[in-house]
């Protein structure tokens, strides 16, 4: 019963995931997409993206980590997932669920879910092209503005030869909102043979139980979920094993954005550090109320050594 964590372009990166893999109860991870638009992409996105291809493929906690491909060009996609699989990715996931704008008008994403046909194609051109002992996965949402297609879409992935697919329990139009159907994941799952991963609105070890026993999937991908509380996936493992959850406490919280914070002085550009700490304390309002006076006196700042002085002292308060 894997716990996977989703892909979140902009929001996981490998910093976070390296944070809330250490935390534990992560299974695998998913890369966020490399976009792959005109031509054979050099080694250094991959390695931008997926670092963790330099260390084996895995977080430095030792979750394996897919990369994540998003595309409509069949035979680009496969050469870029050749040169992925042959840098040392443990795998091979295609997006045909990303609902931003920008990249749905350069039929990226959830908009190729209208063309059954074409994600037929980028899946064989892919699968084709990466080694056999490498699975390729598919992530994909039940359609773009409705979902009469998602029995169709799901075929199309498995027929083509993926050995996998996660599916977000909502179409493009429906964005984020409340609630996730995963009574269509339960469809899914039924008319096709390979593993189906259930996502879409796991905040809690509550919502975890209804998920599995609605959609019938033994995998869950959590995404938000893990951004705003992340020791979920360590505590769902816990009580599934009869175990005391032992949550993250604000104080230790506190200790944990302060290490990311650092982390990405140490590895970003200066005006990518406020945005990156801003949206995860915007997050994590959801489940620490603490975060929502933090929130408020970060985004009053802009260099870095006063915001780090925040957490220290605010930490050193709690």
């Amino acid at each position: 019963m894997k716990i996977i964590l989703a892909p979140m372009e902009g929001v996981v990166d490998y910093l976070m995931r390296d944070v809330l893999t250490r935390i534990g109860g992560i299974d695998l991870c998913v890369t966020e997409f490399v976009r792959v638009s005109q031509n054979l992409l050099p080694d250094s996105v991959f390695y931008r993206l997926a670092p963790e291809l330099l260390r084996g493929g895995t977080t430095p906690s030792g979750v394996p980590v897919i990369v994540q491909l998003l595309g409509s060009d069949p035979e680009l996609m496969a050469a870029n997932a050749a040169r992925a699989a042959a840098l040392g990715a443990p795998g091979i996931d295609l997006n045909f669920g990303c609902p931003a704008k920008t990249v749905n008008r350069n039929r990226g994403g959830a908009v190729l879910l209208d063309t059954p046909m074409d994600v037929h194609s980028i899946v064989a051109a892919v699968r084709r092209a990466v080694p056999a002992d490498i699975p390729v996965t598919a992530k994909m949402r039940l359609g773009y503005s409705d979902k009469a297609l998602a029995l169709d879409n799901a075929q199309a992935i498995f027929e083509a030869g993926a050995d996998g697919l996660a599916v977000h329990a909502r179409t493009k139009v429906e964005g984020y909102r409340p609630p996730a159907y995963w009574e269509y994941i339960a469809q899914i799952r039924e008319a096709i043979p390979i593993p189906v991963t259930a996502n879409g609105e796991v905040w809690s070890w509550d919502d975890y139980q209804r998920c599995r026993e609605v959609s019938g999937c033994r995998d869950v991908m959590i995404g938000r979920g893990l951004i705003s509380r992340p020791d979920l996936a360590r505590s769902i493992k816990r009580r599934l094993q009869g175990e005391p959850e032992a949550g993250i406490d604000w104080f230790e919280m506190q200790g944990l954005l302060l290490d990311y914070f650092d982390q990405i002085v140490a590895d970003k550009v200066r005006g990518y550090v406020h945005g990156r700490l801003k949206q995860w304390l915007h997050q994590l309002k959801r489940h620490y109320p603490q975060a929502e006076q933090l929130f408020s006196q970060v985004k009053t700042l802009r260099d870095v050594e006063p915001i780090r002085q925040l957490l220290i002292e605010q930490r050193a308060a709690a």
